[in-house]
């Protein structure tokens, strides 16, 4: 495995993003207003479907919401990657990155299971929010909050 992530970190773009602190910059950039898009649009769309705002209709803001915060989260893996191609090593030993990695997988767990179940398709369809989707909105807001902690965390460790 250790290969693998010193093969990557001595990658052309990796190189670059370690040579050119401009370059390196923009990517960080990129990732901070990727994530929150991805914040920006879940939360209100989580909110929403806890019980909060019961007069925003769900049903016209969720798939808004759910669209924006799939660019925001791909935009986010994306440049995420980059970041870590830089100290790939280092990063993969950092247990705040490996929580966040975790993280992530969770809510993307999470995020396929609502988004395949009846619950979705009856909020996209008649606006009504069944009490599993509520659970379940609840716990995508806890989980993508612990995650951008856990990625803030990483440069202390």
């Amino acid at each position: 495995m250790i290969d693998i992530l010193e093969w990557l970190s001595a990658t052309t773009p990796a190189v670059a993003l370690r040579r050119s602190g401009t370059l390196y910059m923009f990517v960080n950039a990129a990732h901070i207003l990727a994530i929150g898009l991805l914040i920006g649009a879940i939360l209100p769309l989580d909110l929403r479907l806890a019980g909060f705002f019961r007069k925003v209709p769900v049903e016209i803001v969720a798939p808004f919401l759910s669209r924006c915060a799939g660019v925001g989260l791909a935009a986010a893996i994306l440049t995420g990657f980059c970041l870590f191609s830089v100290r790939a090593v280092e990063y993969a030993a950092n247990p705040a990155f490996l929580a966040k990695l975790g993280l992530i997988a969770f809510g993307l767990l999470n995020l396929s299971i609502v988004h395949l179940g009846r619950g979705w398709k009856m909020v996209l369809s008649l606006g009504i929010v069944r009490p599993g989707l509520r659970f379940s909105a609840a716990l995508s807001a806890a989980i993508w909050i612990a995650a951008v902690i856990a990625g803030r965390w990483i440069g202390f460790l």
